[in-house]
């Protein structure tokens, strides 16, 4: 994948600030940063560009859409869709075939900043994380939940057939248990938390990993790292909220992040600062102001959509 949803719609969100008028100093010097953080920030805007030149020459329903309707939350949602299938059919097929397309049209979805329960078919429930896609596959042969991108919470009956997950990694495989999975971009972490799972990596010819409860394990393509007991935080995210204990705050910062649009920063300064306790995911706001009371940092928001966590002056 060049460039997740996430940072389309970053890319998404700075374009229609441009459009809207010019940017402050402070405006730009943030999108000036956001450009410069990383490469995939700088092919997602390369990208947009490109695709918002030819949008002009696009006679398509959904293009006269996009560009009819300046300050609506439809172009917004139509800039990003576009973004990310590219201009024309040609496009499409091509990020299907390299798995960037299935998110948007997955049997199951949660968008930023929600989460979603599912009762399957034989009675499992599933849980989406923010951000989350899955296809779900139950028949007489299989139970299969392939996990597109994302993060879920499963709680797997016992059926006539084993429930297995595939992720980008690797095939999981059940009877009854309750876990979490977690898909990175070149990883898979699992959580179990009842029951026992085996793991399977895509390119491993050996005999498969079983987790048992109480054990997270992270795997990739080739196999495995060690198996460790379940963090504070695995799961948490089900019951509305993140638990850190002595996390780093870069680390937090990211993991909180994931709950909300836009781009949220942490200052290298402030970066190894350690914070530990458990906080509603509900208000992300409320969880940045407490951060100025627990810790030596100031939170400077240029824009709703770029926050920056740094040193207190």
């Amino acid at each position: 994948m060049n460039f997740s949803t996430q940072v389309a719609e970053q890319a998404v969100h700075w374009l229609m600030e441009m459009q809207q008028g010019a940017l402050t100093p402070r405006q730009q010097a943030a999108w000036q940063h956001w450009l410069n953080a990383h490469s995939e920030h700088q092919r997602a805007w390369d990208h947009i560009q490109r695709v918002n030149q030819r949008l002009r020459g696009m006679p398509s329903p959904l293009a006269h859409a996009t560009l009819n309707a300046p300050q609506s939350s439809s172009r917004r949602q139509a800039l990003k869709l576009l973004l990310i299938l590219g201009v024309g059919s040609a496009a499409a097929w091509g990020l299907r075939q390299q798995h960037i397309l299935p998110p948007l049209s997955a049997d199951y979805r949660s968008p930023i900043g929600e989460r979603r329960k599912v009762q399957l078919a034989d009675g499992s429930q599933l849980q989406l994380n923010t951000g989350s896609a899955v296809d779900v596959h139950f028949d007489r042969q299989q139970r299969l939940i392939r996990v597109l991108e994302g993060e879920i919470l499963l709680t797997a009956r016992a059926g006539d057939t084993p429930l297995r997950v595939l992720t980008g990694q690797g095939l999981l495989s059940s009877q009854a248990a309750r876990l979490n999975v977690r898909q990175f971009n070149d990883h898979t972490q699992i959580a179990v938390f009842d029951g026992h799972v085996e793991v399977m990596p895509n390119s491993y010819s050996g005999l498969p990993l079983t987790v048992e409860a109480a054990r997270q394990v992270n795997f990739t393509r080739k196999g495995w790292d060690t198996p460790r007991p379940t963090d504070a935080n695995s799961g948490a995210w089900a019951d509305g909220m993140l638990v850190a204990a002595h996390m780093r705050l870069e680390d937090f910062l990211t993991e909180l992040g994931r709950y909300r649009r836009g781009q949220l920063n942490c200052d290298p300064q402030v970066a190894n600062l350690l914070l530990s306790g458990s906080y509603p995911l509900a208000d992300s706001e409320r969880i940045l102001d407490l951060l100025e009371v627990s810790l030596p940092v100031k939170v400077r928001r240029f824009t709703r959509y770029w926050v920056t966590v740094q040193a207190r002056a």
